[in-house]
């Protein structure tokens, strides 16, 4: 088998791995849209519960079971009695329901939505019913159903200042208030969801806290079919590691993941952006993850709050980050507290690199190493894509050498094929005395290409998942490197490349493969042609590099053959 053919069987796997992934998200199920009656109960979906223990004795290992009285809906008389109150910081504005203090809107400031860019990116939202809940588990205290009473205070926060509180408290139940306060900072999508317990009352208090992220199940809005990405809950722990944990596996009961540690986070995931519930102490917690009805899933974890004795007053903080998956915010929040994070390790793992993380990782990093110097997304893939065109020169010019040698002998194979006519025996005899006479391995370029095709795969999963190249401009035309090119421009340019790249290759004496090989630019072009402008001129620029490159090497290779073919005359 010649190079070309191995370049033509990469080619269609490749193709054939991309069309099925875009056949696969084409023919996927379309969830019901939520109706008016289904989503007046999402207030209402399950609570976990847990035993509690007597105080003193040791901190227990948490139990959620699914209480069949939970799934009752809130009748229509409380639910009109809810209140939302926005709270405007730098970035975002929240929105939070006096109902439990659910964390119902999120609107980041500097996130254009996916189909109209005159609005802002909205990451919760009603129409997916995709919340952030929290409550208490234990008699007389409040949970995420529980009616809270709002208190005066700003709402904004103001130049100069680096943190807004906002206050809900619960009804006192046999002397015990309970409040519950988020805090905001300047120039950060962490926010502190903190419970704080004052027991008036005679007997101790064992409670437990669990935090959960409620959403459907149907893609985000404006999700490109050729590009798939994840959508669901995804739990870290150092026993487990980083596990994503499918939907359709939430509705099965077949959900596979840690269920107890001390220690880890919860998430619910998309391509981009990420919400995930940190308990900063490392307590015994236990998680889970459930179906609340048709379409809608519920993940979240459990927490133990210390023993609160008659009198005492205690405070629980967990945080909740909400927000785009910028690499160099989730590295700080993965250190410990003395570095300046919050011990969320393993959170950078919730951009989706791919099965090559380990290399597209790197990749990634060097990327923004140079938009830190050039200041241009665009411009940075342009220097991306030339460093590593460099990197692999020498194993590039070893195929290119290959092929052009390769090139060179097309006459006299296709005058073996013609001799040899159907024996296929004596024409591999023939051609391989060929190679031998001619000292050319037909082999020699696969290797180089081989060793190449995992960077630019991992280069490929790179551009696919950094939310930094979402809205970002280029030139001219090119406004979203995130999205496809509105005029088509790169894709036709990356379709001419191509069919450059295919006459500088040695034609196929057979005509069907000639064919093929023809066909191929357009058939490949086309794809490219729904998929981000971002990847599409990461292999423009490729493709002109490996045409001078191979262009280059083909004219040394020729005159070198017709130079000596000059001195035997």
């Amino acid at each position: 088998m010649d190079i070309r053919r191995l370049i033509l069987l990469f080619i269609f796997i490749f193709s054939l791995v991309m069309l099925w992934d875009a056949w696969q998200q084409y023919n996927k199920p379309t969830d019901a849209v939520p109706t008016a009656s289904s989503a007046a109960s999402s207030s209402a979906s399950e609570i976990p519960t847990a035993p509690v223990p007597s105080v003193g004795t040791p901190t227990p290992t948490v139990d959620v079971p699914i209480p069949s009285a939970a799934i009752a809906a809130v009748p229509a008389a409380e639910a009109s009695r809810d209140e939302i109150v926005e709270i405007k910081t730098d970035l975002f504005i929240a929105r939070i329901s006096t109902r439990g203090g659910d964390l119902v809107g999120l609107e980041l400031l500097n996130y254009k939505a996916t189909d109209d860019k005159s609005k802002n990116f909205t990451l919760f939202d009603s129409e997916h019913r995709y919340a952030a809940q929290s409550g208490l588990i234990g008699d007389g205290l409040p949970n995420h159903k529980t009616l809270l009473a709002l208190l005066p205070g700003k709402r904004e926060l103001s130049d100069g200042e680096e943190t807004l509180q906002l206050r809900l408290e619960a009804p006192v139940i046999n002397g015990v208030k309970v409040a519950k306060i988020y805090t905001f900072r300047r120039n950060s999508y962490l926010i502190d969801a903190a419970y704080e317990i004052d027991n008036g009352s005679q007997n101790p208090i064992v409670a437990y806290a669990y935090y959960q992220l409620q959403r459907d199940t149907r893609a985000p809005a404006g999700e490109s079919s050729m590009v798939s990405t994840f959508t669901g809950p995804a739990q870290y722990t150092e026993q487990g590691k980083f596990k994503k944990i499918d939907f359709s596996d939430i509705e099965k009961g077949s959900a596979k993941f840690e269920q107890k540690a001390d220690n880890g986070w919860m998430a619910m995931i998309q391509h981009y952006f990420v919400s995930a519930w940190i308990p900063r102490e490392n307590l015994q917690r236990e998680f889970y993850a459930r179906s609340l009805e048709s379409g809608v899933a519920a993940a979240g974890l459990v927490v133990p709050v210390p023993a609160i004795a008659p009198g005492a007053r205690l405070g629980y903080t967990a945080s909740l980050f909400a927000g785009p998956q910028i690499q160099s915010i989730l590295n700080q929040l993965s250190k410990p507290l003395a570095e300046g994070g919050i011990g969320a390790q393993g959170l950078p793992l919730v951009v989706d690199y791919g099965w090559l993380t380990i290399v597209a990782a790197p990749i990634f990093w060097l990327l923004d190493a140079i938009h830190a110097f050039i200041g241009n997304w665009g411009w940075s893939i342009v220097l991306l894509t030339v460093l590593i065109k460099a990197l692999f020169f020498p194993l590039s010019a070893a195929s290119y050498k290959s092929m052009a040698k390769m090139r060179a002998l097309s006459p006299q194979l296709k005058a073996l094929r013609e001799r040899c006519g159907d024996d296929k025996q004596k024409l591999n005899m023939e051609m391989m005395n060929l190679y031998k006479t001619k000292k050319i391995n037909p082999l020699g370029g696969c290797l180089p290409i081989a060793v190449q095709i995992p960077v630019f795969i991992a280069l490929y999963w790179a551009l696919l998942g950094a939310v930094e190249m979402r809205n970002a401009p280029w030139i001219l035309w090119i406004h979203d490197l995130s999205s496809q090119d509105p005029y088509f421009v790169l894709p036709v340019v990356m379709m001419a490349t191509m069919l450059i790249q295919t006459r500088l290759n040695p034609t196929p004496p057979d005509p069907i493969q000639a064919k093929v090989t023809m066909i191929m630019p357009f058939a490949f072009g086309i794809m490219f042609f729904f998929f981000p402008a971002g990847l599409v001129l990461y292999w423009v620029v490729n493709n002109v590099l490996s045409i001078a490159q191979q262009w280059q090497i083909t004219r040394m290779i020729e005159r070198g053959g017709k130079a000596a073919n000059d001195a035997k005359a």
